[in-house]
């Protein structure tokens, strides 16, 4: 890309190795549509393609660059599921609900696979996600595993630590879940192919062309523009965070948060040899880190998050520290680029979407989980008003919410703040928990001498001492305890 377009996009690693887009013509002529997306990310652009395939008449408003923002910005990852834990879905909605919220996370999956597939060949899929724990604790993991796959019918896999420590060469990762139909992609070129196939289907996309106001009551509602108005049927807000004056009391139930990714210098073949996992990766899905091997002996790193502030370059220290701490055979890493993007994230950290009012969709708040979840609100949108399909009312249960202004961000930042926190004692804590429980296990399987039985006297007038206190007895054992643990007492 050229400077210019370099520093609308976020001067990211994506943003680098593109073509500068072609910069598509402002709103300058009052229209009259079927349809009104407002903003040109994933969601807009997937709901426009799908109205336009039927026929009907569409037009896309962006206020700058189609998925100049978190669209283009993000780390690539298509997964199924959403922000929210599935567990904390489940108790929130019930077992056959989350079950339907879980399928219509795939579907968001499948269908950007498939129009990769069929309409993309410069997107370019690798398959798999690694959620690999840093913790002890497969305890927890059996029962979200049967939850995933026997309840919800994920296609999931359990992996040992011994078998994510053979693909991931750190000895403090443990268990992990696999799961194979995921894939990482590079966002930008995806979201600038569906933008092009979207003008092929109909669509018509009006650049740096803001929406001041909106006017959404009557059958025919009306969109100012800085040079011409537009009227239409329906109407999608998809502007995220980005929504501000427009629809303040739509954008004030989201809080802003940046989020931080990078990608290193070419790395060699010590990359290859540290990572042997050809997927994305998650350490914990919400609180750090993200990677994935690009470019073949690059890493892209992902993670942080404020609420206050957007400079990529303050968090060079946090992830060369994470990095060295992760992969120490890596080295000193150095990095090629560094950029953040704002993501909405609501309260209850699931998709905002349904229909705010007659003819006035919403789609947004995907609080960082938004590659399978935009196209999955897209297409739910595009169904609903097309056909009147009410899916959408699957996320009534997360209806809007005012997220608590000034108070909701620094409340967001502690939860983050405590969260890693939590995470990193944990984490540190993890290996010594495998080696007393390794321990424990090596004394239980120990070799014992067996404990003669006591001869009784046949003199009944014989005078017996005390019998001393079982504490104070010998051990008759041939096992020595191991350090830290006392011999078992003979009873």
């Amino acid at each position: 890309m050229n400077p210019t377009d370099l520093a609308v996009y976020g001067n990211s690693w994506y943003a680098a190795k593109a073509e500068s887009p072609p910069e598509r013509a402002s709103l300058a002529h009052d229209a009259d549509v079927d349809v009104c997306v407002i903003g040109g990310g994933l969601a807009g652009l997937t709901a426009a393609r799908e109205v336009a395939r039927s026929g009907w008449s569409v037009a896309v408003l962006e206020a700058k660059r189609i998925a100049w923002n978190a669209s283009g910005r993000n780390c690539g990852f298509v997964v199924p599921g959403y922000s929210e834990d599935i567990r904390r879905i489940v108790e929130r909605v019930g077992l056959d609900h989350a079950r339907e919220l879980w399928a219509l996370s795939e579907d968001g999956v499948e269908y950007m696979r498939a129009t990769i597939r069929d309409e993309m060949p410069g997107v370019t899929p690798v398959d798999g996600w690694l959620d690999v724990s840093k913790t002890d604790n497969a305890d927890e993991l059996v029962p979200l595993v049967t939850l995933l796959g026997q309840e919800l019918g994920a296609e999931i896999e359990g992996w040992s630590a011994d078998r994510v420590r053979d693909l991931l060469r750190n000895p403090r990762y443990f268990h992990a879940i696999h799961y194979p139909k995921a894939f990482h992609i590079d966002p930008l070129a995806y979201a600038l192919a569906l933008a092009e196939i979207a003008e092929q289907a109909g669509v018509r996309i009006f650049e740096n062309t803001p929406a001041l106001q909106i006017d959404p009551a009557g059958v025919r509602k009306r969109i100012v523009t800085p040079q011409a108005r537009l009227r239409a049927g329906h109407v999608v807000l998809a502007g995220n965070t980005h929504l501000g004056g427009l629809m303040p009391e739509i954008s004030e139930t989201l809080i802003p948060a940046s989020s931080f990714v990078a990608v290193t210098r070419p790395l060699g073949e010590q990359l290859g040899d540290a990572i042997r996992y050809p997927g994305a990766v998650s350490e914990a899905r919400w609180t750090d880190y993200h990677y994935r091997i690009v470019d073949e002996d690059r890493l892209m790193w992902a993670g942080g998050l404020t609420t206050w502030r957007d400079n990529p370059n303050a968090w060079t220290r946090h992830f060369k520290h994470a990095i060295a701490a992760t992969f120490p055979q890596l080295g000193d890493v150095e990095f090629e680029c560094l950029w953040s993007g704002v993501l909405g994230t609501a309260l209850h950290k699931m998709p905002q979407l349904g229909e705010v009012s007659p003819g006035l969709w919403l789609a947004s708040g995907f609080s960082g989980h938004g590659l399978n979840t935009t196209a999955m609100a897209g297409v739910l949108l595009a169904r609903a008003i097309l056909d009147g399909n009410d899916a959408w009312r699957l996320f009534s249960p997360f209806n809007l919410v005012w997220s608590g202004g000034a108070l909701g961000r620094t409340v967001l930042q502690g939860a983050y703040w405590a969260s890693r926190a939590k995470d990193g004692v944990e984490a540190r804590l993890g290996p010594h928990r495998e080696e007393w429980r390794r321990r424990r296990k090596a004394s239980a399987a120990a070799p014992r001498a067996p404990v003669a039985p006591a001869v009784e006297t046949e003199t009944e007038t014989a005078v017996h001492p005390a019998e001393p206190d079982p504490v104070d007895m010998p051990v008759a054992t041939e096992a020595m305890p191991i350090e830290g643990e006392t011999a078992p007492r003979q009873q």
